[in-house]
């Protein structure tokens, strides 16, 4: 998150009141500021000649650097500096999981211009600097999440205790959002881990555990976390690190701990080679080129970071903290921020059950099918602890599940982030089977089974003769319509659709469908099992493709179309991730398998009729038919060996579209025209699907796109794309192609309706 915090120092109160507290087995003497009583985010006492200085924010799972909190933190620091008798001081979180989670993205929004952001961003500098230049040394313990601003406050202290705990994670994922550290992170790192580590966690925002904190120069002491004994772990740790704290402050301010790091040799040569200007050079030069290769230029905060990392080093910390504080600003106001910030929001409402809890939680599963997605769904499941049963109609296919299964834990294990017993304990809450036995006892099943009504038929009525009453039913399929599966089900209110994306252990998001006849149980139950799995999820209306496919199949038709007119794959796919789609559309067809988006092509075509025509069907066909079917069979638009990231272009499939070729119409087939081509029929779905309710409001049309599809973040989702671009411009370029290729660019009514009033707009 974020990082800025607003200072101002308020004035301090001066009476104080003694207290004893008996704390576990040690009784200790502190004093209590009568300030403290009418604060609410932040408290601090005096142990002896130490201040423990604790954030908690009220009625919040995390601490975030609100504007209350930065307020009451710079009233507690300047009471903390004024008294004499204190000569340490340690920060700590009173909330077992979080030291600080970041910014409070709220106060940032609040902003409307981008001075008033830059100004939020150097009151944060001012305070730190305060911190960093604190005449007593002080600690910050650290357990939990430390990001974002929090991660600022941290390393501006003069010694970091973390515990080494899964939990406790440090990063400035502020790149997510489209911004940068703002209150001095961009200039401390590269002093505390090196140019290259500073640059690796400030571009990609990824969490750091502490044990490689620690090596990386992040963190000074490693606390080991305790288990159970009079009170909980997490009590009897956050105790215990704060002990540790409190006697590494009382060392460094009696001399008995150097601040002073030893350097080893390499770390010496290592600094001797960054003072060369040549290399430093080097490095800017290769870390702005990764970028630009990997962002296509869309992405303006990267380039940013870069930009002030490197006016910090080159032109002195004066110039890096001014270039920081305003180039926060502007980043703060542009589209992309606006968008990566609204998905976060969106991300943040889709991990909440809106549908209440569950009459029964569901503690058993069973899944049919141990495809790629039966067993995909199987290891986030057991993954969580649920009890699973894997059924298969064969002892290979069985065999493979369990296999894929194992391997996905067991390349958990290889990056050390479980243990290999913690890997065989998760592998035990599956049990694979080839019969119904322990179905009486599911709480939920989740087919996976081909993709053929007649077999989910068949699969429904043999599953419904053997579960319990209360059991619920959930298909897993990517495209027909939940009401025609449960149509032959004795429990129709118990039937639900839950559509998941392949790889399932690595794509977030989670598409649930409901029908008229769907309880409201039995949907709470679906989303319960759907975040215990990690999911990120939307709950859409029931209908041929959903929410999801019904988006991606016009665009696909499109794409086959620009195949035909002549366009190469490689280009195609050059001009939609230079659009920000983060797969080619080539590449995508391929991933999802020429056969599917063959038969899914088919079936929403009969349902939708000629507006989602496009590229001729019989493209497609013609590939299955000579087994190009995509990545799964080695060759699709492309062909795909093993060990070689590079994949040349499938000459069989140039063959085909050659004699599949259609003329094409200069006047729509600009490298632009053909981009806005894909993506207006991508958005123009979406919105037909809002306006017939299917999507119940925007949030969850972007997130379903973004997460789902991969739409460009960058962007914010389909709809808030419409409101940024303009619905009158996209519908005044449907309408070019409209004239050209008829109803399959044809706007809806809610699309129209936008374009002639400017002032209608799906995110308020």
């Amino acid at each position: 998150m974020a990082s800025v915090r607003a200072a101002g120092i308020l004035s301090r109160f001066s009476s104080t009141t003694r207290y004893s507290l008996f704390t576990g087995y040690t009784c200790r003497n502190f004093t209590v500021y009568s300030a403290m009583l009418a604060r609410t985010h932040v408290s601090y006492e005096v142990n002896g000649d130490v201040a423990v200085v604790r954030f908690n924010s009220p009625n919040s799972k995390v601490n975030t650097l609100s504007r209350e909190l930065q307020s009451e933190f710079t009233q507690v620091m300047s009471e903390v500096w004024a008294n004499g008798a204190v000569k340490s001081a340690v920060l700590i979180s009173s909330k077992p999981g979080c030291f600080i989670a970041g910014a409070d993205i709220n106060m940032i929004e609040a902003c409307s211009t981008a001075a008033e952001v830059t100004s939020l961003s150097q009151e944060g500098q001012r305070m730190l600097q305060k911190i960093e230049q604190s005449p007593i040394p002080i600690v910050a313990a650290i357990n939990g999440s430390c990001l974002g601003g929090g991660l600022e406050v941290a390393i501006a202290c003069q010694y970091r205790v973390a515990t080494k705990n899964k939990k406790t994670v440090l990063g400035t994922p502020e790149v997510m959002l489209g911004l940068l550290p703002g209150a001095g992170g961009t200039q401390r790192l590269p002093k505390m881990v090196g140019i290259p580590s500073a640059f690796d966690m400030t571009l990609t925002g990824r969490n750091i555990r502490a044990d490689k904190a620690k090596k990386m120069g992040l963190v000074d002491q490693l606390v080991d976390p305790l288990g159970p004994g009079l009170k909980g772990p997490e009590e009897r740790t956050m105790e215990y690190l704060e002990e540790v704290a409190v006697e590494c402050a009382k060392g460094i301010a009696n001399k008995k701990i150097s601040l002073k790091k030893e350097k080893g040799l390499m770390q010496r040569l290592t600094d001797y080679v960054m003072g060369i200007p040549f290399v430093r050079k080097q490095i800017y030069n290769t870390v702005q080129t990764k970028v630009m290769k990997q962002t296509k230029g869309l992405y303006p905060a990267p380039l940013k970071i870069i930009e002030v990392v490197q006016t910090g080093i080159e032109q002195g910390s004066d110039a890096g903290y001014l270039a920081e504080s305003q180039k926060f600003g502007e980043l703060a106001m542009t589209r992309e921020s606006k968008a990566l910030i609204g998905l976060y929001h969106g991300q943040v409402a889709c991990k909440k059950n809106k549908f209440g809890t569950p009459q029964k939680e569901v503690q058993r599963l069973a899944i049919l099918g141990a495809g790629l997605m039966g067993a995909g769904i199987a290891q986030v499941s057991v993954d969580k602890g649920l009890h699973t049963i894997l059924k298969d109609t064969t002892e290979e296919g069985l065999s493979r599940g369990q296999q894929q299964i194992y391997k996905g834990l067991n390349d958990k294990t290889k990056k050390r982030s479980i243990t290999s017993f913690e890997r065989d304990s998760i592998f035990s809450n599956l049990t694979g089977q080839l019969d119904y036995s322990g179905f009486n006892k599911a709480d939920m099943v989740i087919e996976a089974v081909f993709e053929d009504i007649h077999i989910k038929h068949k699969v429904i009525q043999e599953v419904e003769a053997v579960i319990p009453p209360h059991c619920v039913f959930a298909t897993n399929t990517s495209a027909l319509p939940i009401k025609d599966i449960a149509s032959v089900s004795k429990r129709p209110d118990k039937v639900i659709g839950m559509h998941y994306f392949s790889p399932v252990d690595k794509m977030q998001l989670l598409e649930i469908i409901t029908t008229d006849k769907t309880s409201k149980d039995t949907t709470a139950s679906a989303v319960a099992v759907g975040l215990k799995q990690g999911k990120v999820i939307i709950v859409v209306g029931d209908g041929p493709g959903f929410y999801t496919t019904r988006c991606l199949a016009p665009m696909l038709a499109e794409a086959v179309r620009a195949l035909q007119e002549g366009v190469d794959p490689k280009k195609l796919d050059a001009l939609t991730t230079g659009f920000g789609f983060p797969v080619g559309a080539a590449t995508l067809a391929d991933e999802v398998g020429i056969d599917v988006a063959a038969h899914v092509a088919e079936d929403l075509g009969k349902a939708f009729g000629s507006r989602f025509g496009g590229g001729n069907v019989e493209v497609l066909k013609t590939m299955v038919a000579k087994g190009f079917k995509g990545r799964k069979s080695g060759k699709g638009c492309y062909i795909y060996q093993e060990g070689t990231k590079n994949k040349n272009v499938n000459p069989g499939v140039e063959e085909i579209l050659q004699k599949f070729k259609i003329p094409v119409n200069p006047d729509v087939a600009k490298d632009s025209d053909v981009q806005y081509r894909l993506v207006s029929r991508f958005v123009n779905e979406a919105v037909m699907c809002l306006q017939e309710g299917i999507l119940t409001n925007p949030v969850e049309g972007d997130i379903g796109a973004v997460f789902g599809l991969g739409f460009p973040p960058c962007l914010g989702g389909p709809f808030r794309f419409v409101d940024s671009y303009g619905a009158d411009k996209l519908v005044e370029k449907m309408r070019k192609y409209e004239h050209v290729y008829g109803n399959q660019f044809t706007p809806c009514q809610l699309l129209v309706d936008h374009a002639k009033d400017a002032s209608k707009k799906f995110h308020k």
